[in-house]
């Protein structure tokens, strides 16, 4: 079975960081790509960083260009998302999913979310 587990979120208070992992499982791991999205409370699912794990492409949403940093771990069948300088707009459930395809397509498969806060 297809398994995507997020862990990592939590409550921080804005300026600090949190690193979300997301462990996958089920699947060729290297053929894939690996996004993060996020859903805040009454807003629409946006995409926030994605990684192509055969070819290490990279993708980030531009509100978290320089604050975000993805990275795939192969070995370990797991993507990280860093998350520094972390402002209160960034309160959202943050989801992985994966896709055969690129980043740029929809994703197969989705996994349960971890709630990140960020107080004020």
């Amino acid at each position: 079975d297809v398994q995507l587990q997020a862990s990592g979120g939590g409550l921080v208070q804005a300026g600090g960081s949190l690193r979300l992992s997301c462990a996958a499982s089920g699947f060729t791991f290297d053929d894939y790509a690996i996004g993060w999205f996020r859903q805040a409370p009454g807003k629409e699912r946006e995409g926030v960083s994605c990684i192509s794990n055969n070819d290490g492409n990279t993708y980030y949403e531009d509100s978290v260009k320089g604050r975000f940093t993805i990275s795939s771990d192969n070995a370990k069948n797991t993507v990280y998302l860093q998350m520094n300088s972390l402002k209160p707009e960034d309160t959202a459930v943050y989801y992985c999913a994966a896709t055969l395809g690129s980043c740029y397509d929809g994703m197969d498969y989705w996994g349960k979310g971890t709630q990140v806060t960020v107080s004020s």
